[in-house]
């Protein structure tokens, strides 16, 4: 057997359906559309969520809350996370991705004061909350804002 005599099975290979080609193609007239009706006509798509004029499921369900589009999500980390760093090192995004404390970073990273921290370290993230930049002050490290 060579190389240009390798042909497909027989029945792998099927014509494409050629519609709107006149009576003879088998595929004329209404072009496999069927007889008049919405998807006859051109542009007679449903649109996503269209149940046949049911009442979509969409607006059967009830609607609670309210989710707002401009939240900004921050990566979180807590002091007791930040213990594991050695007294006067300097911590911050890519030391905590290396760490794998962090997997990625959307907006930035907000540091909480769940736990304590007892030595000084050098944290720069992109928030803070009250208790935690006042915990690493009073251990005697700097808190600093990118």
């Amino acid at each position: 057997m060579k190389l240009n005599e390798l042909r497909p099975p027989k029945g792998a290979k099927k014509k494409r359906k050629r519609i709107g080609r006149g009576e003879g193609s088998g595929h004329g007239g209404t072009s496999t559309r069927g007889h008049k009706g919405y998807k006859a006509r051109s542009g007679g798509t449903v649109s996503r969520g269209f149940e046949g004029g049911q009442m979509p499921l969409q607006r059967r369900l009830p609607k609670r809350g309210f989710r707002n589009p401009f939240r900004k999500e921050y990566e979180i980390i807590n002091l007791r996370d930040l213990t594991r760093f050695p007294a006067g090192s300097v911590v911050d995004v890519d030391t905590l991705k290396a760490s794998g404390l962090l997997k990625r970073v959307h907006l930035g990273v907000k540091v909480l004061g769940q736990g304590s921290i007892s030595h000084p370290l050098t944290v720069r993230a992109h928030h803070y909350s009250l208790s935690a930049k006042n915990k690493i002050e009073a251990a005697g490290g700097k808190a600093e804002v990118i």
